[in-house]
């Protein structure tokens, strides 16, 4: 590129000094020329900001004055933040030194790509796709969201069979790379989400105003993952159903919505019930909390302001059936599997 666009990476902190220890060199280290570095702290109470301030001074540090969650605290960040592209980095994620000219050089091709993200392996594994977006995300017709390389609790092993640069229908907020125009022309994350499933409504809404969302996998990072809340944590559960259910009414067409939100309501049923005929009374609770935060939310929005006015087609990234259909009923565990013929 002979213009190089100003990129501002920017991690979201909270009570994470160890992983930053750990991290951050990684970051710091990365060969990109017109970069700045941000760490935004969600009001830690472990010594973190000290940490930065001491030995990376290079470093800039955004104090935000309460734990935000992810969606608030990245909004309120940014707000401070002035660049052409932001990175949003989670702090447990350790980077390639050349992982930020790919998808900038992607980018700058299409004026319409509004978000992109590297390939995403496990930092234990490092052969193994990571959870939080593998190679790029996908969803199915009732708002389940899966992976090139994940599906569910089923990680592949990367042999380079997703190396290719694709659309795909949402970047993963792990390491997303976005347009600070566009995050700001769509008012950034919804902040009623405060973590989880936040990145999936905003490439949805990207999309619903023509954008692109890309995967570029000659950039690649490293990620723990379960940094914040552990995997099949109750709170976890909670916000990815409540969540899900919030994003599907805000983006679906109104003749969608009718029939789709109640058959996702049936199938979540059946999943609280599974959780609590195999002892896991959280699991159970957390997916009815869920339905109940979720028609509250809805009796906040008397005037139906989220439905989109007219129906758009979104097909990149969009299985076209039910993923829950194929992988427990037809045993299709891999994203190749599930896809084939049917997208």
């Amino acid at each position: 590129m002979t213009h190089l666009p100003s990129v501002a990476v920017v991690i979201l902190n909270w009570n994470g000094r160890n992983f930053l220890e750990k991290f951050l060199p990684s970051v710091v280290a990365s060969t990109y020329r017109n970069l700045q570095i941000v760490v935004a702290d969600n009001a830690s109470s472990d010594d973190s900001v000290t940490f930065i301030k001491q030995y990376y001074p290079q470093v800039n540090v955004i104090v935000n004055y309460r734990n935000y969650g992810f969606a608030e605290g990245y909004n309120k960040a940014l707000e401070h933040v002035k660049s052409d592209y932001y990175v949003l980095l989670n702090s447990d994620v350790e980077v390639k030194n050349d992982w930020i000219e790919p998808i900038i050089e992607l980018m700058e091709s299409d004026a319409l790509i509004g978000a992109g993200q590297p390939k995403i392996l496990s930092y234990h594994n490092k052969d193994m796709f990571e959870y939080a977006g593998a190679a790029g995300g996908w969803i199915d017709d009732f708002g389940y969201p899966f992976c090139r390389g994940r599906v569910f609790d089923v990680a592949e092993k990367d042999n380079g069979q997703y190396d290719n640069a694709e659309q795909v229908f949402w970047a993963s907020g792990a390491a997303l790379f976005i347009r600070a125009e566009v995050f700001h022309k769509l008012n950034g994350f919804d902040e009623s989400f405060f973590a989880h499933q936040e990145e999936i409504d905003l490439c949805w809404r990207m999309q619903l105003e023509g954008y692109k969302v890309y995967v570029e996998p000659k950039s690649v990072v490293y990620h723990v993952g379960g940094g914040s809340l552990p995997m099949g944590s109750e709170q976890k559960v909670y916000l990815n159903f409540r969540n899900n259910l919030i994003m599907m009414y805000k983006n679906l067409p109104r003749e969608e919505f009718y029939w789709k939100i109640p058959l996702r309501n049936a199938l979540d049923n059946i999943a609280a019930l599974k959780n609590l005929l195999s002892g896991n009374w959280g699991g159970f609770k957390a997916i009815l909390k869920a339905q109940l935060h979720f028609y509250k939310w809805i009796l906040g929005d008397r005037e139906n302001k989220w439905f989109p006015k007219e129906r758009k087609e979104i097909s990149p990234g969009v299985f076209k059936g039910l993923l829950i259909w194929e992988y427990y009923v037809k045993g299709r565990k891999t994203f190749k599997e599930i896809v084939k013929n049917k997208s």
